[in-house]
């Protein structure tokens, strides 16, 4: 078994792209740089983690509830949360060859160890001097002083040029959530602690991107806000960390795969700050961030807004501004990094033989099955079963070449059972189901067929 390390992101992205998963975004038109879009089984593994989200945070909780945000809201809100002040990236440019680079992904890829998200600018710019880390483009070292650059991307409302307003695309979900803190509190009569999530696109103008999926201009979400009382709030927040851990451990991701990254600097307005981070193939990348935000979103909403943000204790009459602990899971780094965990290239017994497998979590595989009829004869009773099974979930339907190069298919986009139909199906009611991980065989009665597939892709 291949370890992550040893992975390949250009097999990875290859893999992606002629196997329906994931396309360079507007590809005959030369593509736009790290844009990307989910072909069929990227689009269908990318809505069941969404489904596990769902399940995992919102279904199976208390007091947790789902809000569906606009993605352009009244600029105010981002002033409020300082992204119109101080939401920017640390750039500078090389005087050699023009290329411009964030300074503290130069001193990361130059030393892991260095923390540069813990440095100032200042101590960002000395350290790139005193290490001589040279331009990744041209290998020079004379670099400009470094300066920010905000993040947002602003758009206009209005139909004519002295009536337009900027307003941006929101650059997080949160906001969303923070504003309909008191709309959600109202309708559902909800007691502290209670949760908010919310799964949304999310828009940054990166200047760097990279690494396929992992870092883009356009990606989505999966939030995660808890409203609590002062004196909850730290025992909330470790409780959180460990829940995402779980969280992905259970879609399938060996846990020596995964890290805590405790932030060494915090934000002006955070109590703690932590990251899990996962071994990708090109190092160790954040998939989920879970923080202490304290009081501050709220008060601020509430000050800029003038609209009081307090939640009154029907036990104590007590009135207060609720702390948030926030855990925001990355979409599309969490899909990136499900695949890159999955892909395995096996040698086949003793055979020289090798075959490329996903061996993604039965939950999340884009098909849960694959109907093979084992002659062309057979099509039409495989294509009734295929027809009665997709009534229950997603199923695909191969017909063309041996039925070894039909399973070598399969294996490749992580479909976790295949089902033959043979002639002694039309006389014993039987199909053989090959399963992917352990290519063991067994015939299981038609009849029984959906009810053992369902069991076994549960979440």
């Amino acid at each position: 078994m291949l370890k992550n390390t040893e992975k390949n992101m250009d097999t990875i992205v290859n893999l992606c792209k002629h196997r329906g998963f994931i396309f360079p975004g507007s590809e005959i038109y030369g593509g736009l740089a790290n844009t990307w879009d989910y072909g069929p089984l990227g689009a269908r593994l990318k809505n069941n983690v969404k489904d596990t989200w769902r399940k995992r945070f919102i279904q199976e909780r208390p007091n947790s509830y789902e809000v569906d945000a606009d993605i352009l809201m009244n600029p105010k809100v981002w002033e409020a949360s300082g992204h119109v002040a101080s939401f920017s990236d640390p750039l500078l440019d090389c005087k050699e060859c023009k290329m411009r680079h964030r300074a503290d992904n130069l001193i990361d890829d130059f030393d892991p160890d260095a923390h540069a998200d813990g440095m100032t600018k200042e101590e960002m710019f000395d350290y790139i001097k005193a290490h001589s880390i040279p331009c990744p483009n041209c290998g020079k070292h004379n670099f400009t002083d470094i300066r920010e650059f905000n993040l947002m991307f602003q758009t206009f409302r209005g139909v004519t040029n002295d009536s337009k307003s900027i307003i941006y695309l929101r650059p997080e979900n949160a906001q969303g959530e923070y504003v309909n803190f008191l709309n959600v509190q109202r309708t559902m009569r909800a007691k502290l602690p209670f949760s908010i999530g919310q799964i949304g696109k999310a828009f940054r103008n990166e200047i760097t991107p990279g690494n396929f999926t992992f870092r883009t201009i356009e990606f989505e979400q999966m939030e995660f806000q808890t409203f609590c009382k002062e004196g909850d709030d730290s025992e909330l927040y470790d409780y959180f960390k460990e829940y995402g851990m779980r969280y992905f451990a259970d879609l399938g991701i060996n846990p020596e795969h995964l890290r805590f990254h405790d932030h060494e600097k915090l934000a002006h307005y955070a109590k703690a700050a932590c990251d899990i981070e996962f071994l990708f193939p090109f190092g160790w990348g954040e998939i989920n961030g879970t923080h202490n935000r304290t009081n501050f979103d709220l008060t601020r909403h509430q000050e800029y807004s003038g609209t009081k943000q307090e939640y009154l204790d029907p036990d104590t009459n007590e009135k207060l501004i609720p702390f948030i602990i926030e855990s925001t899971y990355g979409l599309d780094r969490t899909v990136l990094a499900l695949i890159c965990e999955a892909y395995d290239e096996e040698k086949i017994g003793d055979t020289d033989e090798t075959r490329v497998v996903l061996h993604l979590s039965p939950a999340i595989a884009p098909f849960k099955a694959a109907v093979l009829p084992l002659s062309k004869k057979l099509s039409q009773n495989a294509l009734e079963l295929q027809s009665r099974l997709s009534k229950s979930f997603m199923t695909d339907y191969d017909a063309a070449g041996s039925i070894g190069k039909r399973y070598r298919r399969q294996d490749e986009v992580g479909t976790p059972f295949c089902i033959t139909y043979d002639f002694d199906s039309l006389e014993d009611g039987c199909v053989t189901v090959r399963d992917r991980d352990s290519m063991l065989q067994q015939r299981i009665k038609i009849d029984e067929l959906e009810t053992y597939i369902e069991d076994k892709i549960k979440f």
